[in-house]
């Protein structure tokens, strides 16, 4: 799951879109195609991740999730599930698990589906007179255990046989106050318990996209729709052209190098072998607790809002491009009261230390996640009514 920190998020909902979750649309050629599903965006007031390490900073202020559907089994049980790239693994409640938190939600019943089989977790097949291994998930405030299975997964009409969690427990809390059922993870495949697990990797053996990628693109209002498209980009939501950097590291998350942080354009030197993960997964902007600090300092938001109007924009040069966040993206302004939003994430290395980048970043800025070539793609997204910013060069400052 994501980080040392991970799982899926979202508790106390707050507040419903009108926006609904569904299918959006194919484009075939030949077997392979591209898929879209429609994202709803919901208001969130907490988190839960895998440790507790982010708790405390989590607890606090208004978060948003976006999730979609899918469908396992023959017939299809369709279920609402977190689509995040900082986990790896499908998790979805099962019919055998009593807990209230599996009784309020839809569960998975492999009995039902001519297609589905109980498998070990690491994708292999029980041996005859042996019983199935279990996994348990722990998290910073509950528990998940569950038995892994083998069924049809299909996003929209791209389908293909693999593993998946379906937990026998859940502690109470918080899994019964989550409204979606589960987590598709659509990190890299180390980040899956086998190959078998990973979603993108048995789409593409199946011969199912038309390219080996999925595309995000958050809405900004209630007014547009968010989606996830698997096997294409989607041109229309560039507001830039996109440019493309490598996968770092061998962690398996979406992480890619960050070269420094600029303010009004300007680097500031803070960063020293820096790195950032992007993570549909969490609604925080977070980092090395050290850098953080610098940077709370250099952009001195005041309190009281008063020099709000004057505040920097907050640029992340990756790729030899400034991607920049403008002061309604980094700062937390409730009514006269404001500060930085960035949260202080200390990973140890080898995974960190690392920077988190989520749904504010992921509004402002389009992203592709190539699985075949291990690469980001980033393009400035295009909102409806919203002139888009222009992609700053750092060669041409």
């Amino acid at each position: 799951m994501t980080y040392a920190w991970q799982a899926f998020s979202i508790l106390f909902i707050t507040r419903v879109s009108s926006v609904t979750t569904g299918f959006l649309g194919t484009r075939r050629l030949g077997q392979r195609s591209s898929v879209s599903m429609r994202l709803q965006k919901r208001k969130v007031s907490s988190y839960l991740r895998e440790t507790s390490a982010l708790q405390d900073s989590l607890e606090d202020g208004h978060k948003t999730a976006y999730y979609g559907q899918l469908a396992v089994g023959t017939p299809p049980q369709m279920f609402d599930v977190v689509f995040d790239t900082g986990s790896g693994n499908l998790i979805i409640p099962g019919s055998e698990c009593d807990s209230a938190a599996c009784r309020s939600h839809k569960q998975f019943a492999v009995t039902a589906s001519t297609s589905g089989r109980i498998v070990n977790c690491n994708g292999t097949d029980i041996n005859k007179g042996e019983d199935p291994d279990k996994v348990t998930i722990s998290f910073g405030t509950g528990e998940i255990s569950g038995n892994c299975m083998m069924d049809k997964i299909c996003i929209g009409s791209a389908c293909a046989n693999g593993a998946l969690i379906s937990s026998t427990y859940e502690s109470a809390h918080p899994f019964n106050k989550f409204k979606f059922d589960g987590v598709l993870g659509l990190g890299r495949d180390i980040l899956a318990r086998g190959k078998q697990f990973s979603i993108m990797a048995r789409l593409i053996e199946a011969n199912q996209l038309y390219s080996p990628l999925f595309s995000v693109f958050l809405s900004a209002s209630d007014d547009e729709v968010s989606e996830i498209t698997f096997g294409d980009i989607k041109r229309e939501h560039m507001g830039s052209d996109l440019f493309w950097v490598n996968v770092s590291g061998t962690s398996g998350y979406w992480e890619v190098k960050l070269d420094d942080i600029s303010l009004n354009g300007k680097p500031q030197s803070l960063c020293q072998n820096c790195k950032v993960a992007v993570d549909t997964g969490t609604s925080a902007l977070a980092g090395p607790s050290d850098i953080i600090s610098s940077l709370r300092d250099r952009v001195a938001v005041k309190q009281d809002c008063s020099n709000y109007n004057t505040l920097p924009s907050i640029g992340f040069v990756i790729g030899g491009r400034i991607l920049n966040l403008a002061p309604k993206d980094y700062v937390r302004r409730d009514e006269a009261y404001c500060r930085v939003a960035f949260m202080d994430l200390n990973i140890p290395p080898p995974k960190g230390p690392i920077f988190v980048f989520g749904i504010p970043f992921l509004t402002k800025y389009f992203t592709v996640y190539d699985h075949e070539n291990s690469k980001v793609g980033f393009a400035v997204a295009k909102h409806s009514g919203q002139i888009p910013e222009s992609l700053i060069s750092l060669h041409t400052l």
